[in-house]
């Protein structure tokens, strides 16, 4: 077995902390910090999440409320010990250069776009983690034969759990955060045969 590079090894035998991903510039794009443990994404993007996670980024953008910006590949730093990265966030932070992280409380929506790699995670642990760090709304994009299928979630607050909105196909209207009205279909090409 070959040897770990430094950069790898956890700076303290706690393992790793939120504010750690700032300074590991050799990390591979795309690293999360779960439960204190590294997550990296190393198999290849499918065209179908990039064209999904840019046509969602894109409508989004111009159906924001004042007030909300729209950030792709960010990460949330939920607590000292988990900083996921979702696919996009509808967020009531300003827009700031600099920032490598938003706070829960800034986030308003969180879109994960699952891949085969990261079912499981977008699925049910960030789901959860998500509820718990109080973000009011999550979206998860499935594929279901090359068209995107949205299963919608608000928060329960009372019990920090998200309850299922509706599963979308063909158009996703909502009220909330704002009014929403997305064409799914729009999202990727069809398919050649």
């Amino acid at each position: 077995m070959t040897a770990l590079p430094d950069w790898m090894r956890p700076p303290r035998a706690e393992g790793w902390f939120a504010e750690d991903l700032d300074s590991l510039p050799e990390a591979p794009r795309h690293t999360e910090l779960i439960d204190g443990a590294l997550v990296f994404m190393m198999s290849p993007q499918r065209s179908w999440h990039g064209r999904v996670v840019t046509g969602l980024t894109v409508a989004l953008m111009a159906q924001a409320a004042d007030g909300f910006e729209v950030e792709r590949e960010m990460t949330i730093r939920l607590d000292a010990r988990n900083r996921p990265e979702p696919d996009l966030i509808l967020t009531t932070a300003s827009f700031d250069p600099d920032r490598t992280w938003y706070a829960p409380e800034d986030v308003q929506l969180v879109v994960e776009v699952v891949s085969p790699e990261s079912a499981h995670r977008d699925r049910t642990v960030k789901l959860h983690k998500y509820a718990q760090a109080g973000i009011p709304h999550y979206w998860r994009v499935e594929d279901e034969g090359g068209a995107p299928v949205v299963h919608v979630y608000e928060l329960d607050e009372p019990t920090s759990t998200y309850a299922p909105a509706g599963i979308f196909r063909t158009t996703l209207k909502r009220p909330v955060p704002f009014e929403i009205d997305l064409d799914l279909n729009g999202l990727t090409p069809p398919r050649r045969t």
